[in-house]
């Protein structure tokens, strides 16, 4: 898929989960002109990390813009490092009290995965 191919492509796809391309720039906090020109032109000329943002938000492969599932490594990949991201942000006690958290959320049955989960 070209350049021009994948922004169309990118376009049906933010207009399926968004009222309007304007809407998505807003939300994704991508300068409007920007994000049209893109689609208009191509992606190729577009940062990488935005390209990645965009893909992260429509649930695409950064890659080849196939719909990501949830238990594809990928998508996992772009969560845990997501979730890394943020924890190290955190202050030494910041990310004790988020292990703390997540411990007690093992602990609680309802957050646990299940055996059909893990291998769907």
């Amino acid at each position: 898929m070209d350049s021009k191919m994948k922004a169309k492509y990118l376009k049906d796809v933010i207009l399926s989960k968004y009222k309007s391309i304007r809407q998505f720039a807003v939300e994704m906090g991508i300068p409007y002109s920007t994000l049209v020109t893109a689609l208009e032109r191509g992606i190729d000329g577009m940062a990488y990390s935005t390209v990645i943002r965009i893909c992260e938000a429509l649930s695409l492969n950064p890659v080849d813009l196939s719909p990501l599932e949830d238990g594809d490594e990928l998508a996992s990949q772009i969560t845990t490092k997501k979730v890394m991201d943020k924890y190290w942000k955190l202050n030494k006690a910041g990310r004790k009290r988020v292990l703390d958290i997540l411990e007690d959320y093992t602990m609680i049955p309802a957050y646990l995965e299940t055996e059909e989960e893990a291998f769907s």
